[in-house]
């Protein structure tokens, strides 16, 4: 098939998106599939896209991510990304990129974070009628929302840690107890992200989300163990247990390879694999999900279970949790791209 990986974008979670559409765009040219690999916002200048001559670009012998680097331990600039095309504001996508996509079969999405995994690209490319990987419109923005996402979980019957929303510019009246975690409303990839055990590492917390997002998530802090759960069409995969070894599970350990232990299958009792599971699919139905996400959870010391968010793209790059728990299950990588790709067209 036609493909058209699609990464990059202007979320803070750029350098993760392309990390993820490169190993996805080369695991499809080893399936035999005509894949390209575009940034979304940056697009591909070319005279070949004019008409049906857009068709070749498909057939072409270039590396599309052979210019790619490595992911850095500091989230991206992206003012700086922004300043690469000056009529950015204008449109989202850049040159190209939509005639690209309706060239193709299927659009594999690669993006993470905003203007990806909100819900905005999937509804353009549903009205222009592009087949896309992963979930839809709806799904994405209930699920890109942590107080919404919380919200459904707690409707459902989904333990998740207790919580306050706040508003940037407006006067807090709760009472917060520490320790607690603060996060930006809707953002990913732990960026922006602080735990605070006093007042003055709050306020910190507080001035750091709220630059990244206009409403943040202050979440009661869970003390024990964390694990994550893919959902497959559904079906929960096996378990993996995320064990920074130095600090919490934020950007840089996310990210850098040898910065975490993870183990799966994760090494917990039976009961506690089952109970984890259901809570993923239950999760999974609550927020509408389509195609495949990967939810994430944290034990108490006490055997407690509280599920905090769900991923709808999940990371697709060399450290990714997702890709492990489908080896777990004997699927590679290219199977597990091939799966998910196989889900969406059908």
């Amino acid at each position: 098939m036609k493909i058209v990986v699609l990464a990059g974008g202007t979320s803070t979670e750029r350098d993760v998106s392309l990390s993820s559409g490169a190993m996805i765009y080369r695991a499809l040219k080893n399936r035999g599939h005509k894949a390209i690999l575009l940034d979304v916002y940056l697009g591909y200048e070319c005279k070949e896209t004019h008409g049906e001559d857009a068709e070749r670009i498909f057939d072409s012998e270039r590396d599309w991510a052979g210019e790619l680097g490595t992911i850095s331990e500091q989230n991206p600039d992206i003012e700086q990304v922004k300043a690469m095309r000056p009529d950015g504001h204008k449109n989202f996508f850049g040159p190209n990129v939509i005639r690209l996509c309706q060239a193709a079969d299927a659009v594999f999405m690669a993006l993470h974070g905003e203007n990806g995994e909100n819900g905005k690209i999937q509804a353009c490319f549903d009205l222009m009628g592009i087949t896309y990987t992963g979930t839809d419109f709806v799904s994405s923005a209930l699920a890109m929302d942590k107080g919404i996402s919380k919200e459904l979980f707690v409707c459902h019957g989904i333990p998740t840690p207790s919580y306050i929303r706040f508003q940037k510019g407006k006067e807090q009246k709760e009472t917060v107890s520490f320790p607690c975690i603060v996060k930006g409303c809707c953002g990913g990839s732990s960026v922006g992200v602080g735990i605070a055990r006093t007042k003055e590492e709050y306020e910190s917390a507080l001035t750091e989300a709220f630059q990244y997002d206009d409403e943040v998530i202050v979440e009661q802090y869970i003390d024990g163990r964390e694990f994550s759960v893919g959902v497959l069409e559904g079906k929960a995969l096996p378990v993996i247990e995320i064990a920074p070894l130095e600090g919490f599970y934020d950007y840089k350990n996310k990210y850098q390879p040898g910065s975490t232990v993870e183990t799966c299958p994760a090494q917990i009792p039976d009961e506690k694999t089952k109970e984890l599971q259901g809570y993923a699919e239950q999760a999974f139905s609550a927020l509408r999900l389509k195609n495949y996400a990967r939810m994430d959870f944290m034990m108490s010391r006490e055997g407690r279970i509280f599920c905090l968010e769900a991923n709808t793209l999940p990371g697709m790059t060399p450290t990714s949790l997702l890709p492990q728990e489908a080896a777990a299950l004997g699927m590679n990588f290219e199977e597990l791209c091939e799966r998910i790709l196989a889900a969406s067209v059908k």
